[in-house]
């Protein structure tokens, strides 16, 4: 049941990348205006996706997740109903907070319900089932435009919230962190909503105001890390990263999923306005992808929990950069099964390698009292890397605004922002095979008194010298 609620939140990621051509003609949306529909969600859904964790822990995992799904659902209803783009990335703003409410209880449930046994069996059931959900982004999204219209991309998600919401309250049991209280980080999240949305702006339009707002980004981000030192309850405990699996772990998320989110926003477009494709035809071009990941994510967990994360991590990244390489060739006179399937067909072998090990060694790395925590600070980097890479991309790859009127120039960037992309695969690898220990292993975090006393109440020796 938790996978539901956290597919729905990845489905609505990728969802909208189909919808893009369409949004731009009946929106008259520039480039800039499709990448903050997107980047609105990513935004949003980074800030407080730490903020949404601690909720959960205190006030209870289930009710929060509860709470995250109804408003979701709310938050599609106005996005389906935008008459304008303006109102549309409202939409997605209040999309963002809902699904930040959703993601991280979704894997701290898991972690509470299964045996540490069975957690890598189960965590490969949940990639495969959410990111599944994620990757039929393309295919649903290309189905309801052409059958529907874009709103439906958007109104669709009501439904399915319903009934997650029954199914959650009957079936799945509550579960709370039930250390003592502390206050909530509020200032911490502010100051990393600006930090990420001044950055996101001097990169989506770097004009003088861009100037600006890249410095008051860097600015809130360096007020965010004073205040998390200095905070007795803070939001992101800085603790945590003394555990180098978890700091290697989040860093080869920043890079992986940074790349996977670079691929799928411009693989669509460049599937419509440059190759001619329809919305369902790209979604039909894109299926091996959800195919292979549902096919392989639960066997990627099992292996994971037979031979240790690093050898999948260092696989699927290789697999993925390959894919990317490949990408290159998609262009206008691209041939569906030697240009476009290997692309896809490999990246659906990589990602599924990709995601089961790097939330296996994620979770590993804390105590059982810190899962909620631990999953809000993956979920926040793979989605602050996501948010990094779409408002980067098309500035570094010199897409022009009119992507629309300007197939040749739309072509060109592609393939530059493709090898970016294939780079960062690469480095994400590397990160995992130097950094990700070979078999999964729980670390030792010092990184206050609860986790002190946690790990007395566990049995756990201090660490020495």
């Amino acid at each position: 049941m938790t996978a539901l609620g956290s597919g729905l939140v990845l489905l609505e990621t990728t969802v909208v990348n189909v919808a893009l051509p369409a949004l731009e003609r009946d929106l008259a949306s520039s480039l800039a205006e499709l990448q903050w529909t997107v980047n609105a969600f990513t935004l949003v859904l980074s800030a407080l996706i730490l903020l949404g964790g601690g909720l959960g822990d205190r006030f209870g995992r289930r009710r929060v997740y509860l709470v995250g799904v109804v408003w979701f659902a709310a938050a599609s209803l106005l996005c389906g109903l935008a008459p304008s783009a303006a109102w549309l990335i409202a939409g997605r703003v209040l999309q963002g907070i809902g699904g930040a409410l959703i993601v991280p209880g979704s894997l701290a449930l898991i972690q509470a319900s299964f045996h540490t046994d069975d957690r890598a069996r189960a965590v490969g059931w949940w990639s495969g089932l959410s990111g599944t959900a994620g990757a039929a982004g393309p295919l649903v999204g290309g189905a309801l435009v052409d059958a529907a219209g874009w709103q439906w991309v958007f109104l669709i998600n009501v439904p399915i919230a319903v009934v997650i919401a029954a199914l959650l309250a009957r079936h799945v049991p509550e579960s709370r962190d039930e250390r003592p209280a502390h206050r909530f980080d509020v200032a911490g999240a502010l100051l990393a909503a600006v930090g990420l949305g001044g950055m996101t702006y001097a990169l989506i339009q770097p004009s003088s105001s861009g100037g600006v707002a890249a410095a008051v980004g860097l600015l809130a981000f360096a007020g965010f890390v004073r205040v998390e030192r200095r905070s007795q309850a803070p939001m992101l405990p800085l603790g945590l990263f003394t555990s180098r699996q978890f700091s290697a772990a989040n860093l080869a998320s920043f890079f992986l999923y940074g790349a996977l989110a670079g691929f799928i926003f411009f693989l669509p477009i460049q599937l419509q306005l440059t190759v001619g494709y329809s919305p369902l035809a790209t979604g039909l071009a894109l299926l091996p992808l959800t195919v292979l990941t549902l096919a392989l994510s639960a066997r990627a967990g099992a292996l994971t929990a037979r031979i240790g994360p690093r050898v999948p991590l260092a696989a699927g990244s290789l697999c993925c950069a390959v894919a990317l390489l490949l990408a290159t060739r998609v262009g206008m006179q691209s041939s569906y099964p030697t240009d476009v399937l290997p692309v896809v067909a490999l990246t659906g072998i990589g990602i599924p390698l990709i995601t089961p090990p790097i939330t296996t060694t994620v979770l590993s790395a804390v105590p059982d009292t810190r899962a909620g925590i631990a999953s809000a600070v993956n979920n926040g980097v793979a989605r602050a890397a996501g948010l990094v890479v779409v408002a980067a991309l098309p500035l570094f790859a010199g897409l022009p605004q009119d992507a629309a009127d300007n197939p040749a120039a739309l072509d060109r960037g592609f393939d530059l922002a493709m090898l970016i992309c294939a780079g960062m695969f690469l480095l994400g690898g590397l990160v995992a095979w130097l950094g990700v220990p070979g078999r999964s292993s729980r670390g030792t975090v010092p990184q206050d008194d609860d986790s002190v006393l946690e790990r007395q109440r566990l049995g756990e020796r201090e660490p020495t010298g």
